[in-house]
């Protein structure tokens, strides 16, 4: 299942950093999916910095700079993937 929790507003393709702005929280070790018309991104998150200081979460509103894998474009979706728990099938 996938939630989307913001927007790729710039992307720094020297760096490859994508800007987001975030309508939910995000933090480190988070799976996410960056969709968009020619875009099409699955990574965990290693790297969040807000103003040039590394975190390991933010919130709601907040613009947030992430390394990325592969080039993103501006006005891309950005999902969290959320992991669904399976139980262990009893023997």
């Amino acid at each position: 299942m996938e939630i989307e929790i913001g927007r790729v507003t710039h992307f720094y393709s020297h760096l490859c950093v994508a800007v987001l702005q975030l309508k939910e929280d995000l933090k480190l070790g988070d799976k996410i999916h960056i969709l968009g018309h020619t875009t099409d991104l699955v990574q965990r998150v290693h790297s969040i910095e807000v103003e040039h200081h590394p975190v390991v979460w933010v919130k709601p509103g907040d613009h947030a700079a992430i390394k990325v894998i592969e080039p993103v474009r501006e006005h891309d979706v950005v999902y969290r993937v959320v992991e669904e728990e399976t139980e262990p099938h009893p023997a």
